[in-house]
């Protein structure tokens, strides 16, 4: 195949053309920020998965998200109930208040949960393992959790030294982690995405279309990067809350029957074409100019802002 492609569509093809130092440091560091953090979720499933099978009051008590400081701290400190119990409801309190959760209703129930609990299983055989694998997973992801922190320290330095910056920092929904990956997909090179289309291919977002005879079948484009298209997808999903043309665009695909996710590959296909057009004029977003446009160009999306 290979060869085939390099005798018959050589003019196709282009040399490789590095981009930028800046944007390549930023690339890299973004995805080394995804992979942590999905490592993290990975460590945290199995740790709520462990605590349910001996000490389920903990995901209560310290909320559902298994890898925060406040559960890591809660269960170095009290592994399984028998201790928890054992704690004096001061204790208790100047725990919760050293971890940020300072409403005194929030912590009197939690201490009154702790009062009335009973433990799932009294069995040393199924307590005593559980505790050791749930001191393994926190000593596993404190490390791990301040090296995430590290890591967006380096990315918030690499992206405010980036030359083009601020033609990602102020787009809708795009927080300090969304940007940065914003900036690394499109990068410094104009010519490799000459059109809007390109990008949307690339990244797989445009479906692939393919006719036979008189079928047309319409599908998922499945050789795409994977963290490209999840952060174009992620990020189409962040700014139906903060962009009026994004929700009422959302809204209308979802009375037409489409699901969610496609709703959301839909919405990244036409911020693509719009942020493309930014990137290529490096000219930053601007909201009301967009609006405008719709509405010179009578677009059915702008007459559904006007009603809501």
């Amino acid at each position: 195949m290979l060869l085939r492609i390099l005798k018959q569509h050589r003019d196709l093809l282009r040399p490789l053309k590095l981009d930028s130092p800046e944007t390549r440091k930023l690339e890299g560091l973004v995805a080394a920020r995804r992979q942590a953090v999905d490592r993290r979720t990975r460590l945290a499933c199995e740790l709520g998965s462990t605590l349910k099978t001996y000490f389920p009051q903990a995901l209560e008590l310290c909320g559902r998200e298994s890898a925060t400081d406040l559960m890591l701290d809660f269960l170095a400190r009290w592994p399984e109930l028998k201790s928890l119990k054992a704690a004096k409801p001061a204790t208790l309190r100047a725990f919760y208040a050293a971890h940020n959760s300072r409403h005194a209703d929030v912590i009197a129930l939690r201490v009154s949960l702790i009062a009335q609990a009973r433990a799932l299983t009294e069995d040393r055989a199924v307590i005593e393992p559980a505790m050791l694998e749930v001191k393994m997973l926190v000593d596993i992801l404190r490390p791990l959790q301040k090296n995430i922190g590290l890591i967006e320290e380096r990315i918030s330095e690499a992206f405010d030294a980036h030359p083009e910056a601020e033609l990602f920092r102020g787009l809708p929904g795009a927080g300090p982690a969304t940007a940065p990956r914003l900036l690394a997909a499109f990068g410094t090179d104009r010519s490799r995405y000459p059109e809007a289309c390109n990008l949307q291919k690339y990244a797989g977002i445009a479906p692939v279309k393919q006719k036979s005879g008189h079928s047309t079948w319409i599908h998922w484009r499945w050789n795409a990067p994977k963290f490209l298209r999840q952060t174009f997808v992620e990020w189409a999903g962040q700014t139906v809350p903060k962009c009026a043309w994004a929700k009422a665009y959302y809204r209308q695909q979802r009375a037409a029957g489409k699901h969610h996710q496609a709703t959301l590959r839909a919405l990244a296909f036409k911020w693509i074409r719009i942020l493309w057009r930014c990137w290529q004029d490096r000219v930053p977003y601007n909201e009301a100019r967009y609006l405008a446009s719709l509405q010179r160009q009578k677009s059915p999306l702008a007459a559904r802002l006007a009603v809501t």
